[in-house]
């Protein structure tokens, strides 16, 4: 039932914000259209915070970004001049097209201090749809479909599984969900695609008879897949039809080497409009 376990990898975004890097794996470049998959924290923030910690504007091309939190607070601020305060439990998606700027600050953390915690993703475009003119959405918490079963509480953060609908501007079928379980709480992972993986933010859990540490994704294989709590847990699983192959070069994502090439000449040269309100530095591209 599980194809493969993946154990996060710690990678530093610049400035010692550490993240733990699930997908791309190796052995595993995507589950669905999911190519990138970041667990941020959990970690303390105290006030005054430096900001070397934030993420500095960079671009995209070719993929949707969703930012999900548990806890804390992020300033998402991009070049079609969205600015907005991310939250536990709302989705902001972005999607990048032929190509978008975004900044994500801590000015929450700054100010307040914060524990954060929550995940990134990255959702490869269909090949139709790679330079389609970029958008960002934001879905509050109380906008999603959520539910409560025993010992267990969800919600559908983008997609559409088991008759829910998210109505997150998706352009591909796929699903997401977060469920919060009690020690004990068991469920069944939806099995209307034919990639999916159980990933153990907080916690651990038996899926498919073996145990899944926090920071573990479970790359699931056909059939009915069950997930038990073996103590209070946060557990995301994800899925969806495969589009293709892709590739990533930074924070560009394609079905093509040679737009890759074309978009990494274009951030090097100062081609890409930074955020609005946030245009007096840049993250460089990475030497090599």
């Amino acid at each position: 039932m599980i194809e493969l376990i993946i154990d996060k990898r710690t990678r530093d975004l610049g400035g010692g914000f550490e993240v733990g890097r699930v997908l791309p794996f190796a052995k595993r470049r995507m589950v669905g259209p999911f190519i990138f998959f970041d667990q941020m924290g959990p970690v303390d923030f105290a006030p005054g915070i430096p900001r070397e910690l934030d993420v500095r504007p960079h671009p995209h091309i070719g993929l949707s970004t969703v930012t999900y939190l548990y806890s804390g607070a992020m300033t998402h601020r991009d070049s079609l001049g969205f600015k907005q305060e991310i939250q536990p439990g709302a989705v902001n998606w972005m999607t990048s097209g032929k190509g978008i700027t975004h900044s994500e600050r801590l000015e929450y953390a700054r100010m307040n201090g914060a524990h954060m915690h929550g995940i990134q993703a990255w959702v490869a475009l269909p090949k139709e749809d790679e330079e389609i003119d970029p958008g960002f959405w934001h879905h509050p918490a109380d906008t999603l479909p959520v539910w409560n079963e025993t010992g267990l509480k969800g919600r559908l953060i983008a997609g559409k599984a088991e008759g829910l609908d998210a109505r997150v501007n998706t352009r591909s079928p796929m699903f997401y969900m977060h469920w919060e379980m009690e020690k004990g709480a068991r469920r069944k992972v939806p099995d209307e695609y034919p990639e999916r993986a159980v990933y153990v933010a907080r916690g651990s859990a038996d899926v498919a008879g073996q145990k899944i540490r926090a920071g573990q994704m479970a790359v699931l294989g056909k059939g009915d897949v069950g997930v038990t709590a073996e103590e209070a847990s946060t557990v995301m699983v994800l899925g969806g039809e495969p589009v293709g192959e892709r590739f990533i070069l930074w924070n560009f994502v394609s079905s093509s080497k040679e737009r890759l090439e074309q978009a990494k000449e274009d951030w090097k040269q100062g081609r890409m409009k930074l955020p609005d309100g946030d245009d007096q530095e840049f993250t460089p591209l990475p030497e090599g």
